[in-house]
């Protein structure tokens, strides 16, 4: 694990100065509802590839809600860019060959990686019901894909703890229990303090995991939409970040604020050691472009067709 650099700065230098550019970033996308919102993820598509991600996912709505939608994007843009691509893949309201039948629909289009998860019960708030025939558990998801074919796979942790765990140890314990199942990193939930993922990461190590876990960063562009999210998925948000975004409703202003803010933030866990950092996008390209190139992540190449 990379050790803080407790190195002073030049006076005059920025936090951002002289970064060598060995950050490793990833992002999420999630499919489009309509035919204008699918032109517009193209693009974002388009302007993140170039950032040389080590992959891009795409989610899998509630109950499995989006999987068609899915599919569909997962296998334009394996056909549209070299940059892999990684497809979600929930439990809910479907039975083991159905969740089968879709990780091998993956692996046909060429997808070689897959962000497993329980998922949720579909309606926010609804606790998670296992089908009748169907994987249980993300663990037992993770252990039923390695035996479809030698999936790279990712899995969810939560910083603040899962809102269905019972306590703060047991979902550590269900987090090793994914890991050990087979899956190779942990992305985050996203959080709103660089401590927040420091204590996590640390409590983690002293549980016996060593696999990495990736920090999920949600910059705070629309405030009350991130607001409805964290409220869903039990992450905490500052109060002075509340008292900062309260009355500002100039769309630009507001975007330069959020902007500030994700710089601050990803510096702080840079400096803390962090190199791996998991983008969810919403679909927007522009800060989370710019907070690559902060990090010293240089655009090396132009969009790709895939081979």
């Amino acid at each position: 694990m990379p050790q803080p650099d407790t190195a002073t700065p030049a006076e005059g230098s920025s936090l951002f100065a002289g970064l060598p550019g060995d950050v490793r970033v990833s992002f999420e996308l999630f499919p489009p509802a309509t035919d204008k919102a699918a032109a517009e993820l193209m693009d974002t598509f388009d302007r993140l590839a170039p950032c040389n991600p080590d992959f891009i996912s795409v989610t899998y709505g509630a109950g499995g809600s989006t999987r068609d939608r899915t599919l569909t994007l997962v296998r334009d843009l394996v056909l549209r860019s070299s940059v892999p691509i990684a497809g979600h893949l929930t439990c809910v309201g479907a039975s083991m060959a159905q969740v089968n039948g879709v990780a091998e629909q993956y692996w046909e289009a060429g997808v070689r990686h897959i962000v497993a998860l329980r998922g949720d019960g579909g309606q926010p708030g609804a606790h998670f019901v296992p089908h009748p025939q169907g994987y249980a558990s993300a663990a037992e998801l993770v252990a039923g894909l390695k035996q479809i074919g030698d999936f790279d796979i990712s899995v969810a942790a939560y910083p603040e703890t899962h809102p269905d765990a019972t306590t703060a140890e047991a979902d550590l314990d269900n987090l090793k229990r994914k890991l050990d199942a087979g899956a190779s990193r942990a992305l985050t939930q996203f959080f709103f303090a660089p401590e927040t993922f420091f204590r996590f990461r640390d409590r983690a190590a002293a549980a016996g995991i060593a696999a990495p876990i990736v920090p999920g960063i949600l910059p705070v562009s629309n405030f009350k939409q991130t607001s409805k999210f964290a409220a869903a998925c039990g992450a905490s948000m500052p109060h002075w970040m509340t008292g900062l975004f309260e009355g500002l409703d100039d769309v630009r202003t507001r975007q330069l604020v959020a902007a500030a803010l994700a710089a601050e933030f990803c510096s702080r866990l840079y400096e803390g050691g962090v190199r791996d950092f998991h983008f969810y996008t919403l679909n927007r390209a522009d800060l989370s472009r710019a907070l690559c190139h902060l990090l010293g992540k240089r655009v090396t190449r132009e969009l790709e067709p895939a081979a």
